[in-house]
């Protein structure tokens, strides 16, 4: 479904990302896992659009995406939730989820869109009327997920979902994750708790510095004895 082929990227003349190279297949669920200002959430903005790379190509479906507009990008199925949620805070969560369904083909399914949505994350049924800025970290961080699905996207890119949540809440936000998954979506997911994300993901891939360090099934990384000790604490 996806694959990324060469990729370089970074931000003026910094260079984040060197010749980077994965792919996803449709109904996989893959991670990137690594140190902080590895190069994680760069992926996700040139995946998303938000940043052009400066080489290599993006490919989704067959077709080249890299330098696309973030717009045309969600359009073709790709949904993004950004690192820290970046829902709105002065709309209620029935607004914020109207929001994630702007594109007309959403728009047209928007009943439908969020009766899944609200069966999957059923607080934002019952918060629907309230201000999402007041919602818990860990009910924005549904809410953002909520917003995205309202696309119905075919590949979801989940950037640092756990990020500033309770741990009993980050333990409930893998087992919600779960869910979607099971509903059949795709997922690209960066996070830095690698000891839960490799259990959820079927592949996974470790960059440090912006270069691909390794790859391979998640339970296979979990053994190695690198991995072990740098991120597992094992």
């Amino acid at each position: 479904m996806l694959e990324l082929r060469g990729l370089t990227a970074g931000y003026g003349q910094f260079t984040a990302l060197w010749d980077v190279g994965l792919r996803v297949a449709a109904g996989e669920t893959v991670a990137i896992v690594g140190p902080n200002g590895a190069g994680k959430t760069t992926v996700m903005r040139v995946i998303s659009g938000v940043l052009r790379p400066h080489a290599g190509d993006l490919i989704f479906d067959g077709e080249s995406l890299a330098g696309r507009p973030a717009h045309e990008i969600v359009a073709r199925g790709i949904a993004h939730v950004p690192e820290g949620r970046r829902i709105f805070p002065d709309l209620t969560v029935a607004e914020n989820l109207r929001m994630g369904a702007f594109l007309p083909p959403a728009r047209r399914a928007f009943a439908q869109s969020l009766e899944r949505v609200q069966a999957l994350f059923p607080i934002l049924a019952e918060r629907r009327r309230q201000r999402a800025g007041s919602l818990s970290g860990g009910e924005q961080q549904m809410l953002a997920i909520g917003r995205a699905l309202m696309s119905r996207p075919r590949l979801i890119l989940l950037d640092e979902p756990s990020l500033g949540l309770a741990p009993v809440m980050v333990l409930r936000l893998f087992d919600l994750i779960r869910r979607v998954r099971r509903e059949g979506y795709t997922i690209l997911i960066v996070e830095q708790n690698v000891r839960q994300v490799l259990r959820l993901a079927d592949r996974a891939y470790l960059l440090e510095a912006g270069r691909l360090k390794m790859e391979g099934r998640s339970d296979e990384l979990s053994e190695q004895e690198f991995v072990r000790k740098a991120y597992l604490g094992l």
